[in-house]
Order: C-alpha cells, then sequence, then structure tokens
C-alpha cells in the first residue's frame, strides 16, 4: 500500500511550507510549494529530489517573487501511483496542466538534474513565456554519456529491484551527490518520500526513461526539445558543480556550446547537489540575477 508522506516535526525548521495540491486530469494529485507574490519563478527538480532541493532557494526568493515548486508525480509529497507511466512526456504535460491551472503565463525558470529535460520541455513549447532561465547541473539533450552507477540501475530489473527495495538510489546520492556532507536531518529530508518499495516507484522508472538510443520511446521527446532549445531567447544563467559525478563538466561545455551568451561559474569543490555544496554562493547569484 502506497503510504502518504506528512512533514515531521523536526524537518519544519529546514522546510517551513505548506504545500498546495492539484488534482490533474490523470486523476492523480500532484503537490507544489506556492509562496511569495511578485513575478513568477517556476523551479523544477530531478531525480532522486523533491521540492526539498530547492528549499534555500525558495526562503530566498519568496519575499520578491512568487515561488512555485511542483514534486512530480511518484516524488515528494505528490501522489505515487503503481501504475502510472513515468516518461518526461507526462511530467512536462502535469508542469503544463499547472501552470494553466494557476493562470500562469510568465514565468523565470530554474532547473536541476532531469528537471533540466522537464523544464526545457515546458519552456521550448512556449518560449517567449520565459522571462530568465537559471540552469544548475543538468542536460536537456540526447548524449551517450552516463555513469555506470546509473547505467546500472537503468537497464536491468535486478537494478530496478535494487533501487526500490534498498532505496539504491535516493540513499547513495545524500553521499555520492555532494562533496560536503549532509547533516542527519537533511538527509532525512532527502530520503523521507521513498521510505517504501512502493514509494520508491519513480526513482526507478526516471532512471529508465533516460533515452540513450534512438529506439528508446523517450529519445524523440528529448531530441524535439534539443533542437528547439535555441529558440529560447532570454538571458540565462549556468550555475556548474565542477565534481559531479553525473553532470560532468562535459555537459557543461555542451550548454555553453548551446548557450555561448549565457553568464556562467563554475564551483570548483562542488557535487551534483550544487544547493546543498554551495549553498550561499549559489543562492546570491540565483537571486542577484533574477532581480536584474
Amino acid at each position: 500500500m502506497v503510504k502518504a508522506i506528512k512533514i515531521p516535526t523536526n524537518l519544519k525548521e529546514e522546510y517551513p511550507f505548506n504545500p498546495k495540491t492539484i488534482e490533474l486530469k490523470n486523476g492523480h494529485t500532484m503537490s507544489f510549494v506556492d509562496e511569495g507574490t511578485g513575478p513568477v519563478v517556476i523551479m523544477v527538480h530531478g531525480n532522486p529530489t523533491w521540492s526539498f532541493y530547492y528549499r534555500n532557494v525558495i526562503k530566498t526568493l519568496q519575499s520578491d517573487f512568487r515561488v512555485i515548486v511542483p514534486d512530480h508525480l511518484g516524488c515528494g509529497l505528490s501522489d505515487k501511483p503503481q501504475d502510472y507511466d513515468y516518461t518526461l512526456e507526462n511530467h512536462i504535460g502535469n508542469l503544463l496542466e499547472l501552470l494553466e491551472d494557476l493562470g500562469i503565463k510568465e514565468y523565470n525558470l530554474i532547473v536541476h538534474d532531469w528537471g533540466g529535460a522537464i523544464g526545457m520541455g515546458l519552456a521550448t513549447r512556449n518560449p517567449e513565456n520565459v522571462l530568465k532561465t537559471v540552469i544548475l547541473n543538468t542536460a536537456a539533450f540526447t548524449d551517450d554519456t552516463i555513469p555506470t552507477t546509473i547505467n546500472i540501475c537503468k537497464n536491468s530489473f535486478f537494478g530496478e529491484w535494487l533501487v526500490r527495495k534498498f532505496n539504491a538510489f535516493a540513499w547513495p546520492a545524500t553521499f555520492m551527490a555532494v562533496k560536503k556532507p549532509l547533516s542527519s536531518i537533511i538527509k532525512s529530508g532527502y530520503l523521507l518520500p521513498y521510505d517504501s518499495y512502493e514509494n520508491r516507484i519513480a526513482t526507478a522508472r526516471f532512471v529508465k526513461d533516460i533515452p540513450m538510443d534512438k529506439k528508446h520511446p523517450t529519445w524523440d521527446v528529448l531530441k524535439d526539445i534539443e533542437e528547439k532549445l535555441p529558440t529560447l531567447k532570454c538571458p540565462k544563467l549556468l550555475l556548474w558543480g565542477e565534481k559531479d559525478f553525473c553532470f560532468s563538466m562535459h555537459f557543461f561545455k555542451r550548454w555553453k556550446n548551446i548557450y555561448p551568451d549565457a553568464l556562467n561559474i563554475t564551483y570548483p569543490k562542488a557535487g551534483h547537489y550544487i544547493l546543498e555544496d554551495e549553498r550561499e554562493e549559489v543562492n546570491l547569484e540565483i537571486g542577484n540575477f533574477l532581480r536584474g
């Protein structure tokens, strides 16, 4: 049985928000943080995180912006259906539906990890609606580079069994994705939504949805996003952890080729969870960039 997730008292200081929900047309409920007023900022997380990843950015921006941070289906406080098709196209569709329901047209965008593909999938549908974009250790294009550990989780039944039975994706990320050790309370925050075999379905299915060749059903969706990336003409900021085991500097260089005019800063001692390793510096840069 899928268990509902609630924020425990000891996490309230780190994650003091009261998320809202929307019932999507597919019948499932999506949770999202909606804080502050002003120009809209949409933050799109990847796998295996949730809106908790952006908690400090929300706190930084909510005095001047309306900050909206959804938990993808299967993640965070959202429903975790066992019979759902966890594909890139469906995640983009859910995000489009959320913005339509909230009546949002223009927005700033922040993306990380597989949230890059989802967020850029949203942005490239209507690029004129995007005011500014912040890109954090992510990709939104086809590529043949994948870490061995992730490939194991992706390409076998054994891999999915490991992820769902032993949390062999979200748990290793709490130490593999950072260079500065996380406190026990922050680790518990990242792991909170993924506390059972059923609740880990999305962390397994997200990995399987990474297309590595043209035979994969998501290849054409990602390729279409890749081809439309140049249509996004808004100002862009690239912030990158150089020690990322997953989205290495190879991916940073690809972004630089796509967006040669983008502002960019790299952090030599930061890993994949750049918002943890360089929290104060990155929050400052994001705030300065969006406030303009």
